[in-house]
């Protein structure tokens, strides 16, 4: 990720269809069902090459969640700088509740496979067969293929996603928090990430948790992970030679908010959750130096979508 911008290579008749498929899909235009089930055969032979704990090189601007709102997330590159201008690593949370899931997730895995070392994605908790099929994304599926097999295939490549990532072995990024089950993150690296979420144990909680203002560990709202405290931040960063912990995961209505000293940040990427919410989003670009600063933007112009806020949003998922 050090070198510099990688050039697409049109030429090559298997890129050049790649590029045109990233294209259509930055037009918000679906792909073909077929078109999905190779693209996303491809994506799992990269991601199963991946650690658990991914190392990731700087710079790189990192992410939360998107949630299916697509027009944001375009206005997310706007700001930031296209793939592979700049390099990305996005903390889980592509699909459910915003209106194109599809389309978000389709972009992006599209982009891993065309540039993949130019973009590091995440698992999040609604990376998971079960969460997807209550807050939109098998729904959608249905909607707009008329089947759920693209549901499948998605699903079935969501279990190859890394768990977390490790930015110049100094920021531990992830979508949602620490485990009392992992001190270090070799605990980490030696698990198998290849299943469906677990309802309980350590590959859930670090797609769960959240920090709290306490101590210790508490038992969490959400129903899965836990709350830690300062202390358990400060101890897991001491452990493993960490200065930062970013994640994912909460609705923070400035788009991050740093938590336990500024030990952990919660990062946040889709403005106006919901459409209703009325939040700012933001990214974090960490330069060469390992040097950070946050971007802040709002929605992009609505495109009519549809009302897809029927349900009082959630704030814990």
């Amino acid at each position: 990720m050090m070198d510099g911008p990688v050039a697409p290579t049109g030429g090559n008749r298997g890129n050049g269809n790649l590029d045109d498929q990233i294209a259509q899909l930055m037009q918000c235009k679906p792909l073909s069902e077929l078109e999905i089930r190779v693209l996303c055969q491809k994506a799992k032979e990269i991601l199963m090459n991946e650690s658990n704990v991914q190392p990731v090189k700087s710079p790189v601007t990192i992410c939360g969640d998107i949630h299916g709102q697509f027009h944001d997330l375009a206005e997310l590159f706007r700001i930031g700088g296209k793939c592979p201008d700049t390099n990305y690593l996005f903390m889980g949370d592509y699909v459910d509740r915003g209106y194109y899931s599809v389309e978000t997730v389709t972009l992006l895995v599209a982009l891993k496979v065309r540039y993949p070392q130019r973009i590091t994605i995440l698992r999040g908790n609604h990376e998971s067969r079960q969460i997807t099929q209550v807050y939109g994304f098998y729904d959608e599926c249905l909607r707009k293929y008329g089947n759920a097999n693209v549901w499948k295939i998605f699903t079935d490549l969501f279990d190859f996603f890394p768990l977390t990532a490790l930015v110049e072995s100094e920021i531990f990024c992830l979508h949602g928090g620490l485990s009392p089950s992992i001190e270090t993150l070799d605990n980490i690296r030696n698990f198998d990430r290849v299943q469906e979420v677990p309802h309980e144990g350590p590959m859930c909680d670090l797609l769960w948790s959240d920090p709290d203002d306490r101590c210790g560990w508490g038992i969490s709202p959400r129903g899965a992970g836990y709350t830690f405290g300062q202390d358990i931040s400060e101890q897991f960063n001491h452990t493993n030679n960490l200065k930062l912990i970013a994640r994912a995961h909460q609705l923070v209505m400035e788009g991050f908010n740093w938590a336990h000293d500024q030990k952990v940040v919660t990062i946040f990427s889709a403005p106006n959750y919901c459409y209703r919410c009325g939040n700012m989003a933001s990214i974090l670009e960490v330069d060469d130096c390992n040097g950070h600063n946050f971007i802040q933007f709002e929605p992009a112009p609505r495109r009519g979508e549809p009302d897809v806020t029927r349900r009082t949003p959630d704030y814990f998922l």
